[in-house]
């Protein structure tokens, strides 16, 4: 019990630290950011946006035929971590869905802002246009590694 007490102490002394509000603030402006991207790029985002840390994208504005889980999959094989996610109404059943959900904390942990989310949706669109060729699918892949590289998680 002593070492529950102890660790909640630390985290809520994180938590009131300038920099950690600073770092909140970042997460909901880079899913902001992203989502903008992806609407602009032919997404629909349940909500019509985000004001959180994370989105919910209907993708069948994008692609009627593509499901939350094949894009799950095939944007995991480019190095893109997501989850398929049911949307509104959707005809779909929760183990295949017809969206996804994508969150910012990562991405902002290792540094990225604004002006890499346009990146990052651009390489969901390539991926998700280009998923029955492995080629595209790699290269994507290769640039992800890239932009992971230039914000390393440890420095």
């Amino acid at each position: 019990l002593e070492h529950a007490v102890a660790a909640k102490a630390v985290a809520f002394f994180e938590a009131l630290q300038p920099e950690f509000r600073e770092y909140a603030h970042q997460i909901v402006k880079n899913a902001a950011a992203l989502a903008e991207a992806l609407a602009i790029r032919g997404f629909r985002l349940v909500s019509g946006g985000t004001d959180t840390h994370m989105m919910v994208v209907d993708l069948r504005p994008f692609d009627a035929d593509l499901t939350g889980k094949e894009a799950q999959a095939v944007l995991d094989m480019a190095g893109i971590t997501l989850n398929k996610n049911t949307v509104p109404n959707d005809p779909r059943s929760p183990f295949v869905t017809s969206g996804v959900r994508i969150g910012t904390p990562s991405v902002t942990t290792q540094g990225m802002r604004e002006g890499e989310m346009s990146t990052i949706a651009d390489f969901i669109v390539t991926t998700l246009k280009g998923r029955n060729d492995p080629a595209i699918v790699a290269d994507v892949r290769a640039k992800v590694a890239a932009l992971c590289a230039a914000f390393p998680a440890y420095r």
